[in-house]
């Protein structure tokens, strides 16, 4: 007896309009390609269909529709959709959220094509990302975040019911502006449930009720004899000092914040730490996700799925997201992350199923191994952007894109071209642009190293100086401002060059405004 499977008995729709239906029958015959074939590993799939104005709602609050109301995410929609409405800019096809179920906003006014097209690439592409690259399982909680939303847009509302929106927004605008500050780096704990937040936050307040004695205020201290806290290290280690998490720091510690200032403080550092992986994943998320939907598209359309004028619509829109102009281009604004992603996944096939002589040289192990989408699945599972770009980043990709490193030092009058796309020049243009994409290089390294809590309480930080480059005078100002707002005293930052541990500049600021309440 033989088996006949069903062919495809042609294109699945016709025309530019899109309904329910056609999504749905779109949305199988990807999953069909996606899950069954290419053995993508996904979360429950929910689609969401909003208006070009939900959209831009959507990028005004950090790419987070359930989140918290505050006013910079208005500043940002009238911003975006002045920019929109001139025709001077266009919108996302589609906003994915990192949850379980997996949220894809689609918009309504996309055609079919397109609704294809961001299906394939959100809820499969970057679906997959999401449920398998170790950051994301180290450091989020996909059951848990769209219940933590929920509770974090509740609990603030009630906030400013409570205490008046003036104050509560002082102290988000505080949290916000030290929000890439507000994270761990390593891990302390595996396993943080989000879906717990709102019974712990309960647990928190009624502890403190059932413990505040304010009697405890009038009894007074031993006179004489040295502070406990009078030695410098032993009072760091108390502290568990230096610590990088700023907003963990003032969270824990800031001696005039009330209770539900914590809480904000905790909220938005969640939100933060949440974004994590995101920042250090962009060229590989936006690469596999790429990936996917230019490979399920490709097949539908081989089988009779697609119709020709569908593909050429679909490759049109692909064309312009992995678009790399030029250094010397008025469009150039650094490496596309798509187009890199994108032609980094292509060339780890390429060399997985049809190597040549020098990928054997460069990848031994993968070259020739014969299934591309088992070296992509590892590849995408075990990796962030800067160690995937020194794995996997070849000798041709570094010809293709023509790149070369480019070395800039203050110290001398013009700029020289350190290396270029040779063999000379291969593994040290793939150094520098892999520590482009390294948070620890790209981002200021500033920790908080010391305060008496029983004198002065004056917090002091430092700034590790690397390559002579200081932090920019207003800004930093402002930032610290706030830092100093919360702590409710002065904070004074060093800035100290990491290699000879000289002092280069100090900033000193005092707080503006007690956002919490009198300390004693």
């Amino acid at each position: 007896m033989t088996l006949l499977l069903d062919a495809p008995s042609g294109p699945l729709y016709t025309g530019a309009d899109w309904d329910y239906d056609k999504v749905r029958k779109v949305y199988d015959a990807i999953e069909q390609v996606g899950v069954k074939e290419m053995g993508l590993d996904i979360y429950t799939n929910q689609i969401e269909v909003i208006t070009s104005e939900q959209m831009l709602d959507a990028y005004s609050s950090i790419g987070m529709p359930l989140l918290y109301k505050h006013w910079s995410f208005g500043k940002h929609f009238a911003r975006d959709e002045v920019l929109y409405r001139k025709g001077l800019r266009g919108l996302a096809y589609e906003i994915v959220i990192n949850s379980n179920p997996c949220i894809s906003y689609i918009m309504e006014e996309n055609t079919m094509t397109m609704q294809a097209l961001v299906i394939a690439h959100a809820a499969f592409g970057h679906n997959h990302f999401f449920k398998n690259n170790y950051l994301f399982r180290q450091w989020t909680d996909a059951d848990g975040i769209l219940d933590y939303l929920s509770f974090a847009k509740e609990y603030i509302s009630k906030c400013e019911e409570r205490y008046g929106l003036a104050l509560v927004e002082r102290v988000l605008d505080a949290a916000h502006a030290l929000m890439n500050h507000g994270v761990h780096r390593y891990p302390r704990r595996r396993g943080l449930d989000l879906r717990l937040e709102q019974q712990r936050s309960r647990e928190r307040q009624e502890h403190a009720e059932r413990t505040f004695n304010d009697l405890w205020r009038t009894v007074p201290s031993k006179a004489g004899g040295p502070s406990p806290l009078s030695d410098r290290d032993r009072r760091r280690a108390l502290l568990e000092l230096p610590e990088e998490n700023v907003l963990y720091f003032l969270e824990k510690k800031a001696p005039r914040l009330q209770g539900w200032q914590r809480e904000i403080l905790r909220i938005v550092r969640h939100v933060a730490q949440y974004f994590y992986p995101q920042r250090q994943t962009k060229v590989m998320n936006e690469g596999c996700a790429t990936y996917c939907h230019y490979r399920i598209l490709h097949t539908l359309h081989e089988r009779g799925q697609l119709t020709d004028g569908a593909w050429l619509e679909a490759l049109h829109s692909h064309t312009n997201v992995v678009f790399q102009p030029e250094f010397d281009d008025p469009r150039y604004g650094g490496m596309n992350p798509y187009a890199l992603g994108f032609a980094m996944m292509q060339d780890i096939e390429r060399i997985a199923t049809n190597p040549t002589a020098e990928d054997r040289e460069w990848f031994p192990d993968l070259a020739g191994s014969g299934d591309g989408m088992v070296a992509l699945k590892d590849a995408w599972a075990n990796y962030r952007d800067e160690s995937f770009i020194l794995q996997y980043l070849s000798p041709a990709m570094i010809r293709k894109f023509r790149l070369f490193h480019v070395k800039d030092d203050h110290r001398e009058p013009e700029l020289r071209v350190q290396a270029i796309h040779d063999e000379r020049g291969y593994r040290e243009v793939r150094q520098a642009l892999a520590r482009q994409y390294d948070i620890a290089w790209a981002e200021a390294d500033i920790q908080i190293v010391d305060v008496d809590l029983t004198g002065d309480r004056r917090l002091l930080m430092e700034h590790r100086v690397m390559n002579q480059v200081v932090l920019e005078e207003e800004e930093t100002r402002a930032v610290i401002q706030h830092l100093a707002d919360l702590w409710g005293y002065e904070v004074v930052l060093e800035e100290v060059d990491a290699a000879s541990g000289a002092r280069l500049k100090k900033h000193t600021v005092g707080p503006r405004t007690v956002l919490g309440g009198t300390f004693g």
